[in-house]
């Protein structure tokens, strides 16, 4: 498509299940004007629905918005607190905590368990103005490409099949075989493991360069 100047035209949709009518406090938009340039730096958060044959089943994730990367994510059949609770801790536990995390003004994202988990990890909270659910738009990108690459293409019959098929997709398709321009067409995971080789070159070389210039000084200066 790049190389014959080719654009998709996809209908946008957005529908929000995320309860905003609620007396939990709220954050504000940390991100609005910020560069992301790091791994870890931004996660962004979201629910989107799976419709079934007979009934509808809710998908939470953790995107890195840095490396396009899927961090956790859960699917259930209810849509309280425990759902993006669970998403979270499935990130949590596989990854080093990010500097923001950043969601809607839903009640799930406001409930005390799980703003007590952020704050516990030190992670500062952001979150998308008021009706204004596409400041999220990296979380949103990717419900869409999930939607458009597997469940439209797809009738599950129950639970346990949009389970597999979505945990496939994610974790051996999305993550690692999906090419992003965004990321100079590579996938993201991909992405973070050149980017973490980048940075484990650079690190050893600075230390060296400091050591280096260190011995052209005193040695007790070496030490203070």
């Amino acid at each position: 498509m790049y190389k014959y100047a080719l654009l998709s035209q996809i209908k946008r949709l957005f529908r929000s299940f995320t309860d905003s009518k609620h007396k939990l406090p709220r954050y504000p938009n940390l991100i609005s004007n910020l560069k992301i340039q790091a791994l870890n730096q931004v996660w962004g958060a979201d629910i989107t629905y799976i419709k079934l044959k007979e009934e509808f089943v809710y998908l939470a994730a953790i995107i890195d918005f840095y490396s396009r990367k899927i961090k956790g994510w859960a699917l259930a059949k209810h849509l309280d607190a425990s759902l993006p609770t669970e998403a979270l801790q499935k990130a949590l536990a596989n990854c080093p905590a990010p500097e923001i995390h950043h969601s809607d003004q839903g009640v799930q994202y406001c409930s005390s368990d799980y703003v007590q988990i952020l704050k516990e990890q030190e992670i500062r909270i952001s979150m998308s103005d008021k009706g204004n659910p596409y400041q999220n738009n990296i979380t949103e990108s990717f419900f869409k490409t999930l939607k458009y690459n597997e469940v439209y293409l797809n009738e599950y019959d129950n639970f346990e099949e949009a389970l597999a098929n979505i945990e496939n997709f994610i974790e051996q398709v999305y993550n690692q075989k999906r090419l992003h321009s965004s990321l100079n067409y590579q996938t993201p995971e991909e992405f973070e493991q050149k980017h973490l080789q980048t940075l484990s070159n650079f690190l050893p070389l600075k230390i060296l360069k400091t050591k280096q210039k260190c011995l052209l000084i005193p040695a007790r200066s070496c030490w203070i």
